[in-house]
């Protein structure tokens, strides 16, 4: 997933008064990067002796997607306490730290550059969208050397990332689910389709991949546009869209920043009733906001999971703790990579930094003995008798390539009552 500050002329005393703060700012923001270094080489080099062990979460709280984080957050708690009720982490408890991003690419970096140089975390997990997680990554995370694994962040700019191997991901990329969504446009018989996106790192290389395999099968794009986020109102946008009367709107944007306002626009002119639509509008908020009765004949793809015995080991858990995981996005994404970052600090058995990003392909990737969700306490038995493991996640193996990218799946989903169902998986 993905997303992306000013000053007004004041007097001149006040301008000197913000050149004394800003060169102040400068110099904590050197001294920041100096002990990030620091940190990197000595504090984070030994276990704690039985103390806590800090996991970082970095996660877009506030902002275009906050309505996706509560239960994710209920991901998290779930990992952390199977985590410490089975043994705890290195000798102590695990303890999660949260940060912000705000949504926002500076809110990645200063919420990043506290949970790396304040907090010193060993790991880090998040963020979500591709823009704050492409941010936190290249400002703070890889020139600090901490292991970033992000649960959502769909963007291909990450499979050819200069990473140093510090950033993975538990998604397929956009490159992937764009040739997905034009196979299942296909399928669903529509041979014409509008285009709208919007202008940032999740929405425009999904929008173009696409926008390439749609007219490869044979679809015809009627319009294409890239709209800018934020907008009041998208009447002049929809008018380009609708002109030549094609059978749908693709609409590849966050539901809860312009595609909400979208498709109300659209569905109160009269000049779409279809809308199709990736992860980033498959979001409660554009049902509660439009109707389902308005929705019923769209459909959305979305990273999903295959069923499995983790994957229905991992809904029990989560019916039992939280009573359902029925549109609840991302829970199961969020449950793997927490889960992940630990079992790679418990396999470095140390908070040593690039200990752990060797660890976490050796907990990730066969061959080993099988950990579903739930068998933290195992994982940790095997691991202390030396033995390698194989963490099979609620979405699938966690199979990590070269560039930190797992295959995945993707499903297919319609509105259903008030919330979204999935009628299948997509293969392109």
């Amino acid at each position: 997933m993905t997303t992306r500050i000013s000053l007004k002329r004041a007097g001149i005393a006040a301008i000197l008064a913000s050149g004394v703060a800003l060169a102040a700012c400068g110099e904590e923001k050197k001294e920041e990067q100096a002990a990030s270094t620091a940190s990197n080489e000595t504090a984070a080099a030994a276990a704690p002796a039985g103390g806590d062990t800090k996991v970082g979460i970095l996660f877009d709280v506030t902002g275009p997607i906050a309505s996706f984080i509560p239960p994710m957050m209920d991901s998290v708690k779930l990992a952390e306490k199977e985590i410490n009720e089975g043994g705890g982490l290195l000798g102590g408890k695990m303890v999660t730290v949260i940060g912000d991003t705000t949504g926002a690419t500076q809110g990645a970096v200063d919420a990043a550059t506290k949970l790396v140089n304040v907090e010193n975390v060993p790991v880090v997990v998040g963020a979500l969208m591709s823009g704050t997680t492409l941010a936190a990554a290249n400002a703070v995370t890889i020139p600090s050397g901490v292991t970033q694994i992000s649960p959502t962040a769909t963007s291909p700019d990450f499979t050819t990332l200069k990473d140093n191997d510090y950033v993975f991901r538990i998604v397929p990329s956009d490159a992937y689910q764009g040739v997905v969504l034009a196979k299942l446009v296909l399928d669903q018989g529509i041979k014409t389709v509008a285009l709208t996106y919007a202008n940032n790192d999740y929405a425009t290389p999904l929008a173009t991949g696409f926008a390439t395999a749609y007219k490869a099968g044979g679809g015809t794009i009627t319009a294409e546009v890239k709209h800018e986020e934020k907008q009041q109102s998208y009447a002049a946008e929809l008018g380009t869209l609708a002109k030549d009367k094609p059978e749908a709107l693709v609409l590849i944007a966050y539901a809860g920043d312009s595609g909400t306002t979208i498709v109300k626009e659209a569905l109160e002119n009269g000049l779409f009733n279809r809308f199709i639509g990736t992860d980033g509008l498959r979001d409660n908020k554009l049902i509660e906001t439009i109707g389902a009765d308005n929705l019923k004949t769209s459909f959305f793809t979305s990273p999903s999971a295959p069923e499995s015995d983790a994957s229905k080991k991992f809904d029990e858990l989560y019916t039992a703790a939280y009573q359902t995981t029925k549109d609840k996005i991302f829970i199961g994404q969020t449950y793997d990579s927490v889960m992940l970052a630990a079992l790679a600090v418990e396999k470095a058995g140390s908070t040593d930094r690039s200990k752990v990003r060797d660890a976490l392909r050796e907990i990730a990737n066969a061959p080993g003995e099988k950990v579903l969700p739930g068998e933290w306490k195992k994982a940790k038995e095997l691991i202390a008798a030396g033995k390698d493991i194989d963490y099979s996640g609620a979405t699938g193996e966690m199979e990590f390539d070269a560039n930190g990218d797992i295959p995945g799946v993707i499903g297919h989903f319609v509105v259903d009552g008030n919330g979204y169902k999935q009628v299948g998986l997509v293969n392109p």
